[in-house]
C-alpha cells in the first residue's frame, strides 16, 4: 500500500511538473527577444540556486556538500548541459518542435538505465517504448529537408544530457540515500556556475529589462526551475528511471499545444499523428500495471 501510494504521488508531482515545463517553452521562446539565451539560462539558475539554498535554511536541513564529483556530473549534464543546449536550439527553432526533440530523452534514458542501473524495461513496455519513439518520428519528419536542421541537432544533444543527469542522479539515490533538495541544490550551483561562464564568454545581445523579462524569469526561477527540478529529482527518486523518462514525454505534448496557442506554431499532419502516437504510448506506459520493480 505505501509503495503504491508513492507511486502515485510520483505521477501526480509528474503531470504538475509537465504542466510548469511544457508552458516554459514558449516563455522561453518569447522572452529572446530581449535577452540573449545563455545570459538568460544563467539569470535563472543562479536565481534557482539561491532560492533552494534558502529553502534548506529554512527547513533547518543539511548545507553540507553532497558528494563532489557524482553532484558535478549531474550538475553539468542535468543544469549546464541540457539548459545551454535547449536554449541555444530554440534561437532557430520553433518552441513546440524543439521541446518535442529535446524529449528524445526518454530514450537515452532506457540503455543508460539497463546498464548502469540494472532497470530493464519489462517485455510490456517494449510495445509503447516502440510506439512513442515511431510518434517522435513522425514528429521530427527526417525525410523532409528542414531548415533548423542544426536547432533539432542540438536540442537532440540536450536530451541526451538530461538522459545521462537523470540516470545519474538515480544512482546517486540508489547508493548514497542523500537528502533530494540537498542534491538538487547542489547539482545546480555547481552547473550554474559553467552556465554563468558561458554566459561571460559568448557575445550576445544586450540585456531589455522589461516587464515581459522579469515576468519570464519570475516563471522560471521559482516554477520552472526551482520547483520543477525538485519535483523531477522526486519522480526519479520514486519511480523507475525509464519510467520517469518516458511519462516525461507528457511535457512536449503540451508544449507543442501551448506554442500553438501562444505562438501560432501549428503542427502539421505528422506531428499530430506523432503526438496522438505518444499520447497512446503514455497512457501504457504510466498504468500502474505497466511500472516494472526497480533492480535491487
Amino acid at each position: 500500500m505505501e509503495e503504491t501510494t508513492s507511486r502515485r504521488s510520483a505521477v501526480i508531482a509528474l503531470l504538475v511538473l509537465s504542466l510548469v515545463w511544457g508552458v516554459n517553452w514558449s516563455v522561453m521562446k518569447s522572452v529572446l527577444q530581449f535577452v540573449g539565451p545563455m545570459t538568460f539560462s544563467a539569470y535563472r539558475y543562479v536565481a534557482a540556486t539561491i532560492i533552494l539554498f534558502i529553502v534548506l535554511i529554512i527547513r533547518r536541513e543539511s548545507l553540507a556538500p553532497t558528494p563532489f564529483w557524482p553532484t558535478l556530473s549531474i550538475g553539468l549534464m542535468q543544469t549546464a548541459g541540457f539548459q545551454a543546449l535547449v536554449q541555444w536550439s530554440l534561437i532557430g527553432g520553433g518552441a513546440g518542435k524543439m521541446a518535442l526533440i529535446a524529449y528524445t530523452m526518454p530514450f537515452w534514458v532506457i540503455p543508460l538505465a539497463w546498464m548502469l542501473l540494472g532497470e530493464k524495461p519489462a517485455s510490456r513496455q517494449w510495445f509503447f517504448i516502440a510506439l512513442a519513439a515511431c510518434g517522435l518520428v513522425l514528429i521530427f519528419e527526417p525525410w523532409r529537408v528542414q531548415p533548423a536542421l542544426l536547432s533539432a541537432l542540438i536540442a537532440l544533444a540536450g536530451g541526451f544530457c538530461w538522459a545521462m543527469g537523470t540516470v545519474l542522479s538515480k544512482r546517486q539515490f540508489q547508493t548514497t540515500g542523500v537528502s533530494l533538495l540537498r542534491l538538487t541544490a547542489w547539482q545546480m550551483a555547481l552547473g550554474s556556475v559553467f552556465l554563468v561562464m558561458l554566459a561571460l564568454v559568448i557575445p550576445e545581445r544586450p540585456t531589455e529589462f522589461n516587464a515581459a523579462f522579469f515576468a519570464a524569469f519570475a516563471y522560471n526561477a521559482f516554477l520552472s526551475t526551482s520547483l520543477a527540478w525538485v519535483l523531477w529529482l522526486f519522480v526519479v527518486k520514486r519511480l523507475p528511471a525509464n519510467i520517469a523518462g518516458l511519462g516525461s514525454l507528457i511535457s512536449p505534448l503540451v508544449g507543442v499545444l501551448c506554442a500553438w496557442l501562444l505562438l501560432g506554431e501549428v503542427p502539421d499532419a505528422a506531428e499530430f499523428a506523432g503526438i496522438a502516437l505518444i499520447g497512446v504510448a503514455l497512457l501504457g506506459v504510466l498504468r500502474p500495471s505497466a511500472m516494472p520493480t526497480p533492480a535491487r
